[in-house]
């Protein structure tokens, strides 16, 4: 099976050599999604609840541009510089799926890319 690279206007673009996701079959696999305003690159002002919401956000644009949508969405990664703010992306995160919710794998992480506070990748499978 070819690889199809999928690429989202309405997220930031790579920071690095890799692509926001990629499509192989009717599986999609997403490259982690830092909370980066697409506009501007630049990491979005607030806290923990404010970050998770443009990390969500860009998931979406992402999902969106693969011809998928969040309820397509059946694992999830995040990852955390502070543990204790687990309850503040879940109060989030729960918002962006309908009721289906995906497998999901929590990591603790001492550091992310551009210090953000948070990190999701996911993978999607299209019908």
């Amino acid at each position: 099976m070819a690889k199809e690279i999928i690429a989202a206007d309405k997220a930031p673009k790579a920071i690095g050599p890799y692509s926001q996701a990629v499509k192989v079959g009717n599986l999609v696999y997403f490259s982690g999604q830092i909370p980066l305003d697409p506009a501007t690159g630049i990491r979005v002002a607030g806290g923990i609840e404010a970050q998770t919401r443009r990390v969500m956000d860009n998931l979406k644009a992402v999902s969106e541009a693969a011809g998928g949508s969040m309820d397509k969405i059946v694992k999830t990664t995040i990852y955390i510089k502070n543990i204790d703010d687990f309850k503040f992306v879940n109060i989030v995160y729960e918002k962006y799926f309908s009721s289906n919710f995906p497998a999901r794998a929590t990591v603790g992480v001492s550091s992310l890319p551009k210090d953000v506070d948070v990190e999701i990748d996911a993978i999607m499978v299209l019908e």
